[in-house]
């Protein structure tokens, strides 16, 4: 569960404060990781595991639509667009 609060200026730019109510497991790990000096605080290392699952998602849904494009079209788009030039065989 996640609930808005305050924003404020950060080192990296805007930030905004949150509260987030994680399961015991989670912390520990947490915890753990600054501990270990992985991270500098908790904050950090939620950061950090959010942008990963963002950067995931991104390369992900690349994927999914990369998937979709048929070799045989794409190629014929690209010869229209290069006249006389041969299309180099892949």
């Amino acid at each position: 569960m996640l609930r808005q609060s305050r924003m404020f200026c950060h080192t990296q730019g805007m930030v905004q404060k949150i509260a987030v109510t994680l399961d015991q497991r989670t912390v520990e790990d947490l915890d753990r990781w600054v501990r270990e000096g992985r991270y500098p605080n908790r904050s950090r290392a939620l950061q950090s595991a959010v942008n990963l699952l963002s950067e995931r998602e991104k390369r992900t849904r690349l994927a999914r639509e990369l998937a979709k494009i048929d070799p045989k079209e794409e190629m014929q788009l690209a010869e229209q667009g290069l006249g006389d030039l041969a299309w180099p065989a892949y």
